[in-house]
């Protein structure tokens, strides 16, 4: 069965309240349960409070516009939440608010509801936090979620249609939502065969369900998968942090860097000559399913619903490679500013966002 059709598989028993796709027969179980009490020797695991990043960002372009500051909020597990670093600035969360406040040039403001451990199905209780009556529901929201559906073997069906539930609850709040998809899980280094095989192709297919599910639903998204794959193999120690199991602050710049354009592009503020396909870089115009699986094997790879209606594929879609430095090619920014963006203004205005320099936030109370 092809890839496209394992994807279309998932989202369908998703959307029809089904059950998961297996990925191994019974002769296997005993291998892999060896090999999982061996990863969990291996991988360590932080209990390490994330920091909070939640505030005000871009305070030095309040004076450029009167209209009240950007709302962005992020929802998912430890990896949205920034585990595995010690200074707010370095969370994906104030590296997006700083980046999107430089590009709009107007201020945002942060709230994180991400949880470490969380599955897809705390979603509906982050959702709720975000939507709380007293205040305004966000402008946008990025979602990053589906690692740990994968480890604690959570059924594929029943992930996305919890993420789906909480994509159509923001939506019908009128809130953008952009969703990083399941990250590839076979790049975590201790991780041995045949265990990091199964552990590739099952949040493949996740990463691939998940956006036939969230493209569906008017949201877009954005595989992290690949992306961090090959980086964090090539330079484990660089771009994972001290667990061996979350991103470093250069990993979780890579992935802001990746997010950046994509959450920009949605509130209408990249250019439009970069909104155009590009067919030099392999952008267009293909089947959603297909362009699912295309976007799960390449990171950085955004899939955006293209037109209504169907054809005899299915739901169409626009997949789009936007561009980005490499990591090595990125100027760090030293300077602090005293709430946000001023760091990462110079990163941002340019290709993708964030580096490891950057402002820290003025903390909510």
């Amino acid at each position: 069965m092809s890839r496209a059709r394992v994807a279309r598989r998932i989202a369908t028993a998703a959307a029809y309240g089904g059950g998961g796709i297996g990925l191994v027969g019974g002769a296997a179980v005993g291998l892999l349960l060896t090999e999982v009490r061996l990863a969990k020797r291996l991988v360590g695991g932080s209990g390490d409070v994330p920091p909070r990043a939640d505030g005000r960002y871009g305070s030095a372009f309040a004076h450029h516009t009167d209209e009240p500051p950007l709302r962005l909020g992020f929802l998912g597990d430890s990896t949205a939440a920034g585990q595995g670093v010690r200074r707010a600035r370095e969370t994906p969360g104030a590296l997006l608010a700083s980046g999107l406040a430089a590009v709009a040039e107007r201020p945002v403001r942060l709230v994180n509801v991400a949880l470490p451990g969380a599955k897809s199905d705390d979603l509906d209780r982050q959702v709720s936090l975000l939507l709380d009556s007293s205040v305004p529901p966000p402008d946008v929201a990025v979602i990053m979620i589906g690692a740990n559906d994968v480890t604690r073997r959570m059924p594929l069906a029943t992930s996305v249609r919890l993420l789906s539930d909480a994509v159509r609850r923001l939506r019908a709040a009128g809130t953008e939502v952009v969703v990083g998809t399941c990250p590839d899980l076979g790049s975590v280094e201790p991780v041995y065969q045949p265990l990091r095989w199964l552990a590739r192709r099952a949040s493949r297919q996740l990463a691939a369900a998940q956006t036939i599910a969230v493209v569906g639903l008017g949201g877009r998204t954005v595989s992290l998968g690949d992306l961090l794959g090959p980086e964090f193999e090539a330079r484990p120690r660089e771009l994972f942090g001290p667990d061996n199991f979350h991103p470093s602050a250069e990993g979780y710049a890579t992935a802001a860097m990746a997010v950046l354009p994509t959450l920009c592009a949605c509130l209408g503020l990249w250019p439009e000559a970069d909104e155009q396909p590009d067919a030099r870089r392999g952008e267009g115009f293909l089947p959603v399913a297909e362009a699912a699986v295309e976007a799960a094997s390449e990171g950085g790879t955004e899939v955006t619903a293209a037109q209504a209606g169907t054809g005899p594929r299915g739901r169409w879609a626009l997949l789009k490679r936007r561009r980005r430095r490499p990591l090595e090619e990125e100027q760090p920014q030293q300077q602090e500013g005293a709430e946000g963006a001023d760091g990462a203004a110079s990163a941002a205005a340019g290709d993708a966002a964030g580096g490891t320099g950057g402002g820290t936030s003025s903390r909510s109370a």
